[in-house]
């Protein structure tokens, strides 16, 4: 049987973005579960019908009629992209491991090459110290009376 389409309004659960991307939604009671964003209208209603399954919707409301089982919807949709707990956890663990490797690493450069790190810190001081000189002049600039005219101005 061919999906239930409708060319007015597309699939059931499927929006439409700016981007040309689809989003998918579905509502359980009076939450809306968002099911994430997807390169095509086909994919995103698939995604829907594989979620419309497990919450035990029925199969009228469902996109596609040719999914008979749980395990079939879930083939046909795309993997979903659920970020646990965990894993959350890993990659911030790795991120601090780079972090604290690329410090170990700087801390090693500055003590083989301490030269170049007087060279570079004398630089931005003299480059602060510019900055500084010329916000001074531009505030003394501001303060400066300036010469009001009297009288009518002429055009």
């Amino acid at each position: 049987m061919p999906p239930r389409c409708c060319f007015a309004f597309g699939y059931r659960g499927v929006r439409a973005r700016p981007s040309g991307r689809f989003d998918a939604e579905i509502r359980s009671g009076d939450e809306r579960i968002r099911l994430g964003t997807f390169d095509t209208e086909h994919e995103a209603a698939r995604a829907y019908d594989a979620v419309a399954w497990r919450l035990g919707c029925s199969r009228r409301t469902m996109n596609f009629h040719d999914v008979w089982t749980r395990e079939q919807g879930e083939q046909l949709a795309p993997p979903s992209l659920v970020i646990t707990r965990a894993a959350r956890q890993r990659e911030l663990e790795q991120r601090l491991l780079i972090a604290e490797r690329d410090e170990a690493l700087r801390l090693e450069w500055a003590r083989q090459f301490h030269e170049d790190v007087a060279a570079t810190e004398a630089f931005y001081a003299q480059k602060e110290e510019e900055e500084t000189a010329a916000k001074a002049k531009k505030k003394a600039s501001r303060e400066k009376p300036r010469g009001r005219r009297r009288g009518p101005r002429k055009r």
